[in-house]
C-alpha cells in the first residue's frame, strides 16, 4: 500500500457511548471533518470495531458512501462487547469471535474487503497465536488485503510471525509516549513492517488548544478524564510540552499540532501518523505535518527539554 504520511483517525468520532469513549459528537461533523482530510488529499482511513460500539464504522462508510474513487479503511479486531450492555468491553482472540467481529466490521463499512486488518491489543496472550492465524486466513480467503497488529511488543510479534508475516504494526507514540522508539520501532525497521503510529498529539494534549480548564471540564464520558496524563503531576509537565511545541511552531508558522506530528514522522522507521479530528477545523489545524520537517535546532531544543524535565 502507498499511503499518505498522515491519515484520518477515527476514535473519537465513535461518541460517548462505550468506556473509551470522548464525550458527545455530531456524526454530521464527523462526516465533514472525513471529508476535508480527503479534500486535503489524505489518502486512508483508520478506525475500529469498538470505537463507538461499532458506530465509528458506521459514520465511516456513510461519509464515503457514493464516492467513486474511495480511500483505504483499516479496522480492527479483538475487542468486543455485550449488546445493550454497559458500554465496557473485553479482548478475545478466538476463531470464531474474530471471524463473526470480520463480518460485522465488513456489514458496517458496507465493503467486500477490508484494506487493513489489525489485531487492537494482544490479549488474552494465550490466544494471540489462535487470533493471527485466524486473521492469516482470512487474507487468504479474501476478506481482508492486508493485515497487522496494534499495541504489540517485539516479543509476541516474534511468536505471531511464524502463522504468516506481521506487515503492520500501530503502537502509541508521541513526545507524551516516547517508549516504542528503544526497541518496537527499531525491530520493524529492520523486519520490514510498516509502522502507523496512533496519538502523535497524544489525544489532543499536544494541539495547542489543551488547558487545564479543559481537562477540568471533560464530560464525565470523556476517558480522558481518568487519565494519568491528563492529571498531575504528569499534566503540569505535558502542558510544558506543548508550550514548546507552541513556541516551535511560531518559528514555522506552524501549529503545536503539526509539530507533534512531525516529531513523530521524523523516526525512520515511522511510516505515517493516524491524526485524529472531529471536525473539519481539527483537520485543517493537523494536515500540514505531512510535509513539515523539524530542523535540527527544532529537535535540540525538545531533547533539551526533555532532559531537563524527565517524567516523573
Amino acid at each position: 500500500m502507498q499511503i499518505t504520511r498522515v491519515g484520518f483517525g477515527a476514535w473519537a468520532i465513535g461518541g460517548g457511548n462505550w468506556e473509551y469513549g470522548w464525550g458527545p459528537q455530531q456524526d454530521e461533523e464527523s462526516i465533514a471533518a472525513i471529508h476535508q482530510a480527503l479534500d486535503h488529499g489524505v489518502n486512508w482511513i483508520d478506525t475500529a470495531a469498538v470505537y463507538g460500539l461499532g458506530h465509528s464504522e458506521e459514520i465511516v462508510a456513510k461519509a464515503l458512501s457514493g464516492m467513486s474513487e474511495k480511500p483505504l479503511v483499516f479496522t480492527k479486531c479483538s475487542l468486543i462487547w455485550e449488546e445493550n450492555g454497559d458500554g465496557s468491553v473485553n479482548s478475545w482472540q478466538k476463531a470464531d469471535s474474530i471471524r463473526k467481529e470480520c463480518e460485522d466490521s465488513l456489514r458496517r463499512l458496507q465493503t467486500d474487503v477490508i484494506d487493513l486488518y489489525q489485531v487492537h491489543w494482544p490479549f488474552p496472550e494465550d490466544q494471540i497465536e489462535e487470533g493471527w492465524e485466524t486473521v492469516v486466513a482470512l487474507k487468504k480467503e479474501g476478506k481482508v488485503k492486508h493485515i497487522g497488529v496494534s499495541n504489540y511488543n517485539v516479543e509476541q510479534m516474534e511468536l505471531i510471525k511464524q502463522y504468516g508475516e506481521v506487515e503492520t504494526l500501530q503502537p502509541p507514540y508521541s513526545l507524551v509516549k516516547p517508549e516504542v522508539q528503544e526497541s518496537i520501532l527499531p525491530y520493524c525497521g529492520k523486519n520490514n513492517i510498516g509502522v502507523i503510529v496512533y496519538s502523535p498529539m497524544y489525544s489532543g494534549m499536544l494541539t495547542g488548544k489543551m488547558t487545564r480548564e479543559r481537562v477540568k471540564n471533560f464530560p464525565d464520558n470523556d476517558w480522558r478524564k481518568k487519565n494519568d496524563e491528563f492529571q498531575e503531576p504528569n499534566l503540569t509537565r505535558n502542558l510544558a510540552i506543548q508550550d514548546l511545541l507552541i513556541e516551535i511552531g511560531k518559528k514555522h508558522g506552524k501549529s503545536a499540532a503539526e509539530v507533534s506530528i512531525a516529531w513523530t514522522l521524523k523516526n525512520p522507521n515511522v511510516t505515517a501518523a493516524i491524526v485524529g479530528a472531529r471536525n473539519a477545523r481539527q483537520v485543517d489545524g493537523t494536515v500540514g505535518a505531512a510535509d513539515f520537517a523539524l530542523t535540527d535546532e527544532d529537535l535540540a531544543q525538545i531533547d533539551e527539554f526533555l532532559a531537563a524535565n524527565p517524567k516523573s
